[in-house]
C-alpha cells in the first residue's frame, strides 16, 4: 500500500493508504484526528470543512494521495498553543453551539472567509454554505463579525 507524507496542525505525518481514499477517513480512521465531521460525503454540508496549504476544503471528496507534500489543518490546529483563535473565542463569548455537531467546520469556514476577507459584509458571511440543522446562522454570523473586529 502506497504512504503519504504531509503536514498535520503543524507536524509531519505518514500514513498508508489507498490513492483514492477521501482525506476525511484518513484523518478520522487512521490518524485519529476527529475534528473534522462526515456529514453527507459528497463535499455539500460542509461539516468536515477544514483547510489545505490555507484554504478552505472539503476532505470528504479529496484523495489522500492529492494532500501529499502539502499542509492540511483542522479545528485541531487552528489554535495557537493554548491560545484560541478569534474565531473559536468568538464562538465561545455568542454561544455559538448547540449541538456542535457542525462547528468545527463552520469554525474552519468562518477563519478562511476572515483570512481572505477581514471584514466581510452580510453578503459574505451568505456565502458560507455549511449547514447547520440546529439554525444557529444568527449566532454564527454574530461571532464572525466579533471575530473580525479582534483579529
Amino acid at each position: 500500500m502506497p504512504s503519504y507524507s504531509f503536514v498535520l496542525n503543524g507536524k509531519q505525518v505518514t500514513v498508508e493508504a489507498p490513492a483514492d481514499m477521501p482525506l476525511l477517513w484518513v484523518l478520522r480512521d487512521l490518524l485519529e484526528v476527529t475534528g473534522p465531521k462526515y456529514g453527507c460525503g459528497v463535499g455539500v454540508c460542509r461539516a468536515c470543512t477544514s483547510h489545505l496549504d490555507g484554504a478552505e476544503f472539503q476532505p470528504c471528496v479529496v484523495p489522500v494521495a492529492d494532500c501529499a507534500s502539502r499542509e492540511v489543518t483542522t479545528i485541531e490546529g487552528l489554535a495557537d498553543g493554548d491560545r484560541l483563535h478569534p474565531v473559536q473565542q468568538a464562538w465561545l463569548d455568542c454561544d455559538v453551539s448547540q449541538c456542535g455537531f457542525c462547528q468545527p467546520g463552520q469554525i474552519m469556514a468562518a477563519a478562511a472567509l476572515l483570512k481572505k476577507t477581514p471584514n466581510p459584509t452580510d453578503t459574505d458571511i451568505d456565502r458560507i454554505e455549511n449547514v447547520c440543522r440546529c439554525g444557529t446562522y444568527s449566532r454564527i454570523r454574530e461571532a464572525i463579525k466579533k471575530a473580525s473586529v479582534q483579529g
